[in-house]
C-alpha cells in the first residue's frame, strides 16, 4: 500500500510514542502511525493533522454515535475534551495488523463538572482505504455496538447535535489556541 501519510508524521506530533501488540502482531511505519494518532484521539488530543489522515467521508461509530463526513467525526473527537476533565488510558494491544486493525483499549474518563468517573473496555476496529487513509474507526464498548432502530436513531441524532454544540478549529492557529 502506498501512500503519503508517512511523510506526514513530523507534522502531526503524536504524543503516543509506544504501541503494545499482542504476540506475533507487527505493523508497518503507516499502520504505527495510523494506530498511534487514533490513541491520541481517544485520549482528548485530536488536531487537524491528525484528523488529516482521514478520509473526508470517513464514520466513526460508537454506542453513542455514528457519525459520517469530516464536520461530524471530528465534532466528536474535539467534544471529549469539553465532556472530560480527566482522560486515561489504562491499556491497549494491537490484537490484529490486518484491516480492519484491531486493538483492546482501557480507558478512564471523568465528566466535567461532576466528577463522576467511568471506565470504559473496547474493542476499537480502524479501518483503513487503499490509500492509508482511516475510512471507519468502530468503537466497540465490550466488544459490541448497540442494534435495533431506536439505538440508531439515537446514535445518528447525536451525530447531527454535537457539531451544532462542538467547536471544531477551522485552522492551525484556532488548534494551536485549543492547545492541540
Amino acid at each position: 500500500m502506498s501512500t503519503g501519510i508517512p511523510n506526514l508524521g513530523a507534522n502531526l506530533n503524536i504524543e503516543t510514542k509506544e504501541l503494545q501488540t499482542a504476540p506475533g502482531v507487527s505493523l508497518n511505519e503507516n499502520q504505527s502511525t495510523v494506530l498511534r494518532s487514533v490513541l491520541d484521539l481517544f485520549a482528548g488530543r485530536p488536531s487537524l493533522p491528525k484528523l488529516a489522515l482521514w478520509r473526508e467521508d470517513a464514520t466513526f461509530a460508537d454506542p453513542l454515535t455514528i457519525a459520517t463526513g469530516r464536520d461530524r467525526f471530528a465534532a466528536q473527537w474535539y467534544g471529549l475534551q469539553q465532556a472530560f476533565s480527566e482522560i486515561e488510558r489504562l491499556h491497549h494491544e494491537v490484537k490484529d495488523a490486518g484491516n480492519p486493525m484491531l486493538m483492546d483499549l482501557k480507558t478512564r474518563y471523568v465528566i466535567k463538572g461532576i466528577g463522576k468517573e467511568q471506565v470504559v473496555s473496547s474493542l476499537v476496529a480502524v479501518h483503513l482505504d487503499e490509500q492509508g487513509k482511516i475510512s471507519k474507526v468502530e468503537d466497540k464498548w465490550n466488544g459490541k455496538l448497540p442494534e435495533g432502530s431506536i439505538a440508531q436513531a439515537f446514535r445518528r441524532l447525536n451525530a447531527i447535535t454535537v457539531p451544532k454544540l462542538v467547536s471544531v478549529p477551522k485552522n492551525e492557529e484556532e488548534d494551536a489556541k485549543k492547545g492541540n
